[in-house]
């Protein structure tokens, strides 16, 4: 990762994960080097979730180098330089660039901040000086990932408190930052994690004590990514909601531990 933020935390972590398990399938694992290189202090934001993926990444081989914010790729010299000098090496790097929002953002003044995002209340999802405005997913500065069950949790809070706005009715602060992921670790198991502003991911299973594990590989966990493919297109994309499957974050089914 070269700086933050990004689309999605998780997704450098399971393209690292899938390419341990793809070399293995082609018999030539113990061959390559794979280096997982971040700008963070550890695999992950979240310090038990952190920890959990960190030990995957040392079970599988891969080397975890931290605090690594990119300043230069050296292509013919096959170097990655971070800001503070340090170098690592490489035959083949996949570099996952900056994000940023909308250019028309920026064209926009007092719309968005420095990288294009439009700054709305992390609960209302309302533009703090516009309240006309509202913004969600890729477009909205909040403290939480872009990824699509973000977007997707956030459209719920946005519908209602657009409806409230129009009715001259103060806005709920429903949004608590809800995020919901499966990861794909290889051999045909992932983790599944959920957490939000204020709950980290958390030992334990979804939705409810009864369900998936949570931050843990299974099987049940690749087919349970399986299934939400077919449940995207038939159920989300048409409008239809997912029984039991809210906007709010589920405490029910969690461990909390620490570390």
């Amino acid at each position: 990762m070269a700086d933050l933020p990004i689309k999605c935390p998780v997704a450098p972590l399971e393209f690292a994960f899938l390419t341990d398990w793809y070399l293995q399938r082609c018999g030539i694992r113990d061959k390559v080097e794979l280096t997982y290189v971040t700008p963070l202090d550890a695999a992950f934001t979240k310090p038990v979730a952190a920890k959990t993926l960190g030990d995957l990444l040392t079970e599988k081989g891969i080397e975890l180098v931290t605090e690594f914010t990119l300043g230069e790729v050296d292509g013919a010299g096959g170097r990655l330089v971070s800001y503070d000098g340090r170098e690592v090496p490489f035959d083949l790097a996949v570099v996952v660039p900056l994000h940023g929002g909308a250019e028309y953002v920026g064209r926009s003044p007092g719309l968005g901040d420095e990288l294009g995002f439009v700054p709305v209340d992390r609960s209302t999802l309302q533009h703090p000086d516009h309240p006309e405005v509202f913004a969600i997913g890729d477009a909205a500065g909040l403290p939480a990932s872009k990824a699509g069950s973000v977007a997707h949790f956030e459209g719920e809070v946005l519908v209602h408190n657009i409806v409230r706005h129009l009715a001259g009715q103060p806005l709920d602060a429903a949004y608590d930052g809800h995020t919901n992921c499966f990861v794909e670790t290889g051999f045909h198991k992932a983790l599944l994690i959920d957490f939000n502003y204020d709950t980290e991911p958390l030992p334990g299973h979804f939705p409810a004590a009864v369900g998936l594990p949570l931050l843990k590989e299974s099987h049940a966990n690749h087919l349970g990514k399986l299934a939400f493919e077919w449940l995207y297109w038939h159920n989300l994309l048409p409008g239809r909601e997912l029984p039991g499957i809210g906007s709010a974050t589920p405490e029910r089914g969690k461990n909390h531990v620490h570390v």
